[in-house]
């Protein structure tokens, strides 16, 4: 029972670091274009990312991310000293790459974490191998697929508003990225939080066939208050910001004005909307810097810094591995106690 806790207290302080590392994903441009200061821009994030526990709750009315996270090792395998490393993997890479200013995905180092400890553990037939690709096939076509709408839109956009005056658009698209921002923020919380609960649900289930107080069969049997806290936590993590990675998704990658930063967090949130309707876990910060990317090359290719691009794709890819690697090495020393 206490070390289920133990876990399930480690979950939620992941969430946490999640919010703060990730926020700069939904708050870089609204802070960059100086529509709201960072701290009115992390309270206004923060807000969405909790209203989008009452969207998957009575509008969506299930919570399919969380499913196909806690299917990432098989139920037969799943332990709570594999569960523990995961997340004690995961919450180290998050809190190395914030330090680092690497806008890295908490999605994809959960996940590895989790898959690594489960092959320290049982091997490679412990893990689902089928639901691992596809959220790793996720990490090219998330960014992709934010890359390609935000694209259309800028140009759809450029088109309708030709006419306008360049002073008066700007003064709209302001006001606009208000909405813009509103919407990938709900779509962070719906996508991020769900990832910790698929965690502490495989945890739940876990301790089933133990007996353990708190014990699930599957996760649709998972208390509403593991649901509620997870998206507080995120929200409670975001108002705390991430000010370095803000620097790297604001600024590096291509200069961002009031109409790119609506096009790219509308392209990032309708990125977001459909993997939410897919169940198919997603890096927020994949989406968004794919978005910026595609509203940077409409101006012209010259636009988008691409040395800046490379290294952020590296991170991205290696982030699975090497958290996996991590969630090995620590259910190894977590072995030798448990």
């Amino acid at each position: 029972m206490i070390l289920l806790l133990f876990i399930i207290v480690l979950g939620l302080i992941f969430d946490f670091i999640n919010g703060f590392h990730d926020a700069a994903n939904s708050i870089s441009t609204v802070v960059t274009t100086k529509v709201l200061t960072p701290l009115q821009a992390v309270f206004w994030a923060a807000f969405f990312n909790f209203l989008a526990f009452f969207i998957s709750k009575f509008i969506i009315g299930e919570f399919g991310i969380a499913n196909t996270v806690s299917k990432t090792v098989y139920e037969q395998y799943i332990t709570l000293p594999i569960i523990l490393a995961g997340i004690l993997a995961a919450i180290t890479w998050n809190l190395f790459t914030w330090w680092q200013g690497i806008p890295s995905s908490s999605s994809h180092t959960l996940i590895g974490g989790f898959a690594g400890s489960a092959i320290m553990a049982s091997g490679f037939g412990a893990i689902h191998s089928a639901v691992i690709l596809k959220i790793a096939a996720f990490i090219f076509l998330a960014p992709l697929i934010g890359m390609v709408i935000a694209t259309i839109i800028s140009l759809l956009v450029l088109y309708l508003c030709r006419r306008v005056s360049q002073q008066h658009a700007k003064k709209w698209f302001k006001h606009l990225q208000l909405v813009s921002s509103a919407l990938f923020s709900t779509g962070h919380g719906l996508n991020d939080s769900q990832k910790v609960m698929g965690i502490i649900a495989a945890a739940m289930i876990a301790a089933h066939p133990l007996h353990i107080g708190l014990g699930i069969r599957s996760i649709s049997d998972i208390p509403d208050w593991v649901a509620f806290s997870c998206f507080v936590a995120i929200s409670l993590g975001t108002m705390f910001g991430g000010w370095r990675i803000v620097k790297t998704m604001g600024t590096k990658i291509t200069k961002v004005t009031p109409f790119e930063g609506v096009v790219a967090e509308t392209s990032g949130a309708i990125t977001l909307y459909l993997t939410e309707y897919l169940k198919i876990p997603v890096s927020t910060t994949h989406v968004i810097a794919g978005a910026i990317m595609g509203v940077g090359a409409t101006k012209r290719l010259s636009a988008v810094r691409w040395g800046v691009t490379k290294n952020l794709m590296v991170s991205w890819i290696l982030t699975i591995p090497v958290s996996a690697l991590l969630g090995a090495a620590i259910y190894f020393i977590v072995s030798l106690f448990l």
